[in-house]
């Protein structure tokens, strides 16, 4: 199978064998909605910054072939609650272990999960085909996926982790479709990883919807770090219900070119959100963070930090949108977007933005740009430390606010080893020697 993805091609939605009538309805109405929406355009306000058109160009084909063998390795080993591994696109048998063990926690390919009436409450009620093309395109082709549900009142001791991992050739450039639904029960409590890999030429074109129950806590880490000859578009679309809290990390520093996209609903009164990102790039690098927090119910709380850091000719966008809506009163809700700049060539576009539709609320908004402290640099380096160790040094400890805060060990230290890999190793240049 082989899509050429341009304005002359009519979207055909995938079938999986013996799905539910509604579940290929909503294929169909999303491979409709995207044939009449087509590709995101740069005349779009929210894609302004990023041109698709060479991802648009690519004959892509779809990998339907089973993966065999045990490889690749996983990052934490043993030591996730459950793991379900997908290759390009496709359950990796092999290397998945669920948690059949664990009373009160369901982890299943999607596809096992489509008769169960959580599926069927909760599936594409909240990821917003209609509106948005990139997802009416995941809807109406997602190959794969998880299915992970946690019964009310299930406290979920380690994290359930999802593993993708693309590959692909310039000869042969695989397109994979996921879609992921985790449903968080009354008063539950769950840390979920997704992780993305690979190697070569490859599309990943991610979905993932989260419900959080009544008084839920839901950690979600996503950890991009494709091919730099690879495309990645993701979304994660956020459902909160009253006094449920949410956290949920965004770390980038792979792929050619990125779009991540993390939106969020606080339906429920007293609901309250920390929203957190880091795109640490290099090279021609191109990593488009778009973010929606819409606040529906009074009494909620948003804290969202997103940090870049630019080097070569990169270029980063942060464009954050926070909403407060009508009834939303007493909403408390902060954004701020910090950006450090390695080279004269790097650039990055930040837009945070409030839209704000009553009075009784505390929210504010802010943004800054810089490069490295130069008198830091020279305090470290008059006690014996080397330039290059300085200076990522220093850019660590500006990403670190971020990767610090996360509860789990085994996500933090690999965070950590991710970050220190990433850091560029040539040597600052000093401003008055470039001039």
């Amino acid at each position: 199978m082989s899509t050429v993805l341009d304005d002359r091609f009519t979207l055909a939605p995938v079938h999986i064998d013996g799905e539910p009538e509604r579940v290929r309805r909503i294929r169909e109405q999303a491979a409709e909605r995207f044939n009449v929406l087509g590709w995101p355009t740069t005349r779009s306000e929210d894609w302004k910054y990023t041109s698709l058109a060479s991802l648009t160009s690519i004959d892509w084909k779809i990998d339907q072939r089973q993966p065999e063998g045990n490889d690749p390795a996983s990052p934490f080993g043993d030591q996730p609650v459950a793991e379900l591994m997908f290759v390009n696109g496709t359950l990796h048998a092999n290397r998945s272990a669920l948690a059949n063990e664990h009373p009160g926690i369901r982890v299943m390919p999607i596809g096992e999960a489509m008769e169960t009436e959580s599926f069927t409450q909760h599936f594409s009620r909240y990821a917003d085909y209609e509106k948005h093309a990139m997802t009416a395109l995941n809807t109406a082709m997602w190959q794969d996926g998880a299915y992970i549900e946690i019964a009310p009142g299930t406290v979920v001791e380690g994290f359930i982790h999802l593993l993708y991992v693309g590959g692909g050739n310039a000869e042969h450039p695989i397109a994979s479709h996921h879609r992921n639904l985790i449903v968080a029960g009354r008063g539950s409590q769950i840390t979920v990883v997704e992780s993305f890999f690979g190697k070569g030429t490859y599309f990943t074109n991610t979905v993932t919807e989260i419900v959080a129950g009544d008084g839920a806590v839901v950690d979600h880490y996503k950890f991009e770090n494709e091919s730099l000859d690879a495309f990645h578009i993701g979304t994660v679309q956020i459902h909160q219900e009253r006094a449920s809290n949410v956290t949920s990390r965004t770390i980038a520093t792979g792929g050619g070119l990125v779009r991540n996209e993390i939106n969020a609903a606080l339906t429920g009164e007293g609901a309250s959100l920390s929203m957190e990102g880091l795109f640490v790039l290099s090279g021609k690098q191109h990593v488009d963070n778009h973010t929606v927090i819409d606040h529906v119910a009074p009494h909620c709380d948003s804290v969202e930090l997103f940090k870049g850091i630019l080097d070569e000719n990169a270029r980063g966008i942060f464009d954050g949108r926070i909403i407060v809506e009508p009834d939303a009163v007493k909403t408390n809700s902060r954004q701020t977007n910090k950006n450090l700049l390695l080279s004269e060539t790097a650039v990055i576009d930040s837009k945070p933005s409030l839209e704000i539709h009553n009075d009784d609320v505390k929210c504010n908004h802010g943004s800054t740009i810089g490069q490295l402290d130069e008198e830091a640099l020279f305090y470290l380096r008059a006690r014996g430390i080397g330039a290059e160790e300085a200076r990522n040094l220093l850019v660590y400890a500006f990403a670190s606010e971020i990767v610090e805060r996360m509860k789990v060990d085994a996500v933090r230290e690999n965070a950590g080893r991710a970050l220190f890999s990433r850091m560029p190793k040539r040597l600052p240049e000093r401003r008055s020697e470039s001039r």
